[in-house]
C-alpha cells in the first residue's frame, strides 16, 4: 500500500477550507494526511479547531520577526522537522517570497475564488460583480512566485445570478471551494499528475472531471 502523502496547511483566519481537508482526509482511502496546521495569527480560530480536532497546531506570529526571511526560515524549518510532503494554502493572507516558494516548488498548492487567471488578487467578488461577468468560481493551483499564478489542478464554475451581492456570491463560491480542494487535494497526492512546465497533464484513472468540476447548487 502507497504511503500517504504528509500535509501541512498553512492558515489566518476561520480556516473553512482547512476543515473541509481535514474532514476529507479522515476517509480511510484518501491518499493525504494532515500532519500539522500552522498560523501565522496565533489568535486564528482555525488553529483552535484543528487542536481540538487533535492535529498538531502552531502558531507563528509574523510581526514578531524581523524580517519576511525570518519568518519563512522558521516556517520552512518547521516543515521540514514535521517531514511534509505538501503545503496546502487555505486562506493564508501572506505573499511568500521567491526563495520560500523555490523550497516548496511543485510541493505547495493553493486555493482563490475565481476562475484564473481572471480576477487575481484581494476583493475578487466585487470585481466580479463590478465587471458583469455571468461565470465566476474558484481555482487550486500550484504556487508560483507571484500572486495567484501556477499550473492549474482544479476549477469549480459558479453562476452569478442577478441581485448578487458580494457576500451572497462569495457564499455560494465558497461552498464550492469546500468540495473541490479535497478533490484536488487527493488528485495532487496520488502521483497520477504530470507538471510539465506549468502545465499539469494527468495519467492512470483520475476522473477527468476532477478538472473541470460544477458542484451542485
Amino acid at each position: 500500500m502507497t504511503a500517504k502523502k504528509r500535509v501541512a496547511i498553512l492558515i489566518s483566519g476561520r480556516g473553512s477550507n482547512m476543515r473541509s481537508l481535514v474532514e476529507a482526509a479522515r476517509a480511510p482511502g484518501y491518499p493525504a494526511e494532515i500532519v500539522i496546521v500552522v498560523s501565522n495569527r496565533p489568535d486564528a480560530p482555525g488553529l483552535a479547531w484543528a487542536k481540538e480536532q487533535g492535529i498538531p497546531t502552531l502558531g507563528l506570529d509574523h510581526g514578531h520577526y524581523e524580517s519576511r526571511e525570518h519568518f519563512e526560515g522558521q516556517l520552512h524549518a518547521v516543515l521540514t522537522a514535521s517531514r511534509v510532503d505538501i503545503v496546502a494554502l487555505a486562506g493564508f493572507m501572506r505573499l511568500l517570497t521567491p526563495d520560500f516558494v523555490g523550497k516548496w516548488l511543485n510541493r505547495m498548492i493553493n486555493i482563490h475564488p475565481s476562475l484564473l487567471p481572471a480576477f487575481k488578487g484581494l476583493k475578487t467578488h466585487e470585481r466580479v460583480l463590478a465587471a458583469g461577468v455571468r461565470i465566476a468560481g474558484c481555482t487550486v493551483h500550484l504556487v508560483r512566485p507571484a500572486m495567484d499564478e501556477g499550473p492549474i489542478l482544479a476549477q469549480a464554475a459558479v453562476p452569478v445570478f442577478d441581485g448578487d451581492t458580494p457576500d451572497m456570491l462569495a457564499a455560494r463560491i465558497l461552498k464550492a471551494e469546500h468540495q473541490i480542494y479535497p478533490q484536488a487535494l487527493a488528485l495532487f497526492a496520488s502521483d497520477q499528475i504530470k507538471i510539465d512546465g506549468e502545465s499539469i497533464r494527468i495519467s492512470g484513472s483520475i476522473n477527468q472531471e476532477l478538472t473541470l468540476f460544477s458542484p451542485p447548487l
